[in-house]
């Protein structure tokens, strides 16, 4: 009887103390658990790896990092850093940190930086620097994308001519039946003034475009690309367009996600990516 006692409580005690906590874990689009070795391996092959991120979670910043210096050491000074958190017209004070001309309180002082950039992008951005890496500031001046919320695309095209320099090309080709933009515009749920939800997806598209542009300029490097996840899950967003801009470039996605339970990778997150980064939903977020 008390080997039986014993045995049952040796038992219960293994259940709960069996598995050690686990800060992530990657899956293929199929959803099967996979090494970091493996991804490595499989987007070292693609002309561009998107990153797509929780901007405040800090394990998947503390694997941006990893990625990067892993590519580094596979690339070398082919690698191309680019940043959806660094604005295109943010361009010329940016390369003039990096080179060294200005110092980081100027860069932080007259670009538009994130609030989280000192403790999710700097470390990248420091290790670009280190290893003389060209880092592109990709995205949207964010008053031009907020320009097409309120007045919808066309009023992109009353621009100056050297403001147009920091968009993509124009008139932008917005698809709103995308099922991404059409989810977001669903989302409101018709509230907000007439047109409001079609132009909050425009305004998405906007950036997307232009993400996608500046990528597609960096053809003879290879590039990573970091973003949030909604710009390139399911292979949408800066992708779609991408694969207007330069038809030849071979991509790589990587997703995270949070989950309650890391072990295996819910129903609703297979295929939204190349790889899906699995993070538990308590973990730390930076801000």
């Amino acid at each position: 009887m008390k080997t039986l006692l014993f045995s049952s409580l040796f038992l219960v005690t293994h259940c709960l103390f069996a598995q050690s906590p686990q800060a992530f874990e990657i899956y293929n689009s199929k959803g099967k658990q996979v090494a970091y070795e493996k991804m490595l391996k499989d987007i070292s092959r693609a002309d561009v790896v998107f990153f797509g991120e929780l901007h405040d979670n800090s394990i998947n910043h503390w694997l941006e990092l990893q990625v990067t210096k892993s590519l580094y050491a596979e690339h070398g000074k082919d690698l191309v850093v680019a940043m959806e958190m660094f604005e295109a017209d943010d361009q010329l004070v940016l390369d003039e940190f990096m080179t060294g001309l200005i110092e980081e309180r100027h860069l932080l002082k007259e670009a538009k930086m994130w609030d989280n950039y000192k403790t999710d992008y700097k470390p990248i951005v420091e290790f670009a620097k280190e290893h003389q890496l060209k880092v592109v500031a990709s995205n949207i001046p964010r008053r031009y994308a907020n320009l097409v919320y309120r007045k919808g695309p066309d009023a992109l095209n009353n621009l100056p001519d050297e403001a147009k320099k920091n968009i993509a090309p124009l008139p932008l080709e917005i698809d709103l039946n995308l099922p991404g933009y059409q989810e977001m515009i669903e989302s409101m749920g018709g509230h907000g003034a007439p047109g409001s939800a079609e132009n909050l997806a425009s305004s998405q598209a906007s950036k997307d475009a232009t993400m996608g542009w500046f990528i597609s300029k960096e053809s003879k490097g290879k590039v990573i690309h970091f973003n949030g996840s909604y710009h390139s899950k399911n292979g949408e967003g800066i992708i779609w367009y991408l694969n207007k801009y330069n038809k030849k470039a071979s991509v790589a996605t990587i997703h995270c996600v949070e989950q309650e339970n890391i072990g295996e990778l819910s129903e609703g997150n297979v295929g939204a990516a190349d790889f899906i980064i699995v993070i538990p939903s308590d973990m730390t977020k930076t801000y």
